[in-house]
């Protein structure tokens, strides 16, 4: 699409030359204005940019560019003007205007002048079209939830958007700690600024500290130059410290220090640098219990818990899986250019009967790899995964009657537990968690059991 250029002079031979420019010449669509209103007036045509005179018959060129900068801040306005004097270029300088040229204008500096100020207005206007598709990616509409419980977190979430409240975002693995954690940062006060995720448990704990605060050149071996931590990066912004829960006593004292303090010191430097951050932290642990057990600080659990916010497990809002497999057929049919229109009514039983220890990613990422599965317009039973297809399927009579049949074999009850434990594993694709879940045992029992048994954790 070609660039619209208005040209705003009183002057007709000055009009004509310009036009003859930067229309004939340098191949711009063109419009002219001989005085300020008219041209104010049609701004509606969306500009790319403006040449406008200083001197016009009925109001200041320096008010026209001043009522364009309330309008549009970004549409760029170079000044035109007989008045060559500095003071002049300074005044529409600060008013706003890309450049300024004394008539006559120098041809040779006009024209890339206008080509550099609607290359940087173009940048301006795409970048203004990421954010706001980001804040839209990130908005609270996008975190779908029918469920009480969620609209109560929604509640939540609400009152810190324009505060710098430390919060604390608690749930299981999968359940959206970090969607929470942008939607709170793209409403926010902070949204034009940096949004940085630091996992603590997926960094080695002795470079975790490096990440965070960067280092000297020399801190340590491998440091062959100076590294800008993520606490700098973030300035401004947000730092979302996903898995907190993870992080190690001694990197814990650094992390109340900045809460406290606002300060902190790269590895090996002995420079304070300030910092301007709001801090979002997330856990799928009971930090009261890590606390209690000495593996947590109190002091840090209570700054970062100064406001909690909850997210429940899917198994605790199963009215919200209808809602969200329509979210996420019809994101993956974009996607992958299907047609699904939906699940049977038996793939629905057995989503409902199913726990969902992944929660909410894990009903994502199953869905994708149905939809990718299927051929007809509805996704059945025959595609979903056996931990699925066979998770509320009750463990049949006749097969029970016969392990205990009157001409069958006494079986040791140890060996009926192990067993029980095997086909717990092997059924839920070895996931601990829901294999504890069906046994009716703690995570910790199943452990020390699989480690009696000798069953290995790993899948294979």
């Amino acid at each position: 699409m070609e660039k619209l250029i208005f040209i705003i002079d009183d002057e007709d031979s000055i009009l004509k030359m310009l036009t003859h420019w930067v229309k004939n010449q340098w191949g711009y669509n063109v419009k002219t204005f001989t005085n300020g209103i008219d041209a104010l007036n049609s701004l509606s045509d969306n500009p790319d940019l403006v040449l406008l005179d200083i001197m016009l018959p009925d109001i200041n060129g320096n008010e026209v560019l001043n009522k364009i900068k309330q309008r549009f801040p970004n549409l760029p306005v170079i000044m035109l003007s007989a008045q060559g004097s500095v003071e002049v270029a300074l005044e529409s300088v600060r008013l706003g205007a890309f450049d300024y040229f004394p008539k006559p204008v120098d041809k040779n500096r006009l024209e890339p002048a206008i080509r550099n100020a609607i290359k940087n207005y173009d940048l301006e206007r795409e970048l203004e079209s990421l954010k706001e598709n980001i804040h839209k990616e990130y908005s609270f509409d996008n975190i779908i939830s029918a469920d009480k419980k969620m609209q109560e977190a929604f509640k939540m979430i609400s009152k810190v958007l324009d505060n710098d409240i430390t919060v604390l975002i608690t749930g299981e693995s999968g359940t959206g700690k970090e969607l929470v954690a942008r939607a709170i940062h793209y409403n926010g006060r902070r949204k034009n600024y940096p949004f940085v995720v630091v996992n603590c448990a997926s960094i080695p704990r002795e470079l975790l500290e490096s990440e965070l605060f960067g280092h000297e050149k020399g801190a340590f071996t491998g440091a062959h130059q100076r590294k800008i931590g993520k606490f700098e990066i973030a300035k401004g912004g947000t730092i979302f410290l996903d898995e907190i829960g993870e992080m190690e006593m001694s990197l814990q004292a650094k992390i109340l220090r900045v809460i406290q303090q606002k300060e902190f010191e790269r590895v090996g430097g002995n420079e304070i640098i300030k910092t301007d951050v709001r801090i979002i932290s997330a856990t799928n642990r009971d930090l009261k219990i890590a606390v209690e057990n000495k593996q947590f600080r109190e002091d840090l659990y209570y700054r970062l818990s100064s406001f909690p916010i909850h997210i429940p497990p899917l198994r605790e809002r199963k009215g919200d899986i209808i809602v969200l497999i329509d979210h996420f057929i019809k994101q993956f049919n974009e996607k992958l250019g299907k047609q699904i229109k939906g699940v049977s009514k038996k793939t629905l039983k057995l989503f409902y009967d199913y726990d969902w220890p992944g929660n909410v990613r894990e009903l994502e990422n199953l869905l994708e790899r149905c939809i990718i599965l299927t051929d007809g317009e509805y996704i059945e039973p025959d595609v979903l995964p056996s931990n699925i297809n066979t998770s509320s399927s009750p463990i049949s009579y006749s097969s029970v009657t016969n392990l205990f049949s009157d001409d069958s074999p006494i079986i040791p009850f140890e060996k009926l537990k192990e067993e029980a434990i095997r086909h717990a594993i092997r059924v839920t694709n070895r996931n601990i968690v829901e294999a504890a879940r069906k046994l009716k045992i703690g995570r910790a029992t199943l452990y020390r059991l699989m480690e009696k048994y000798k069953i290995e954790s790993q899948k294979e």
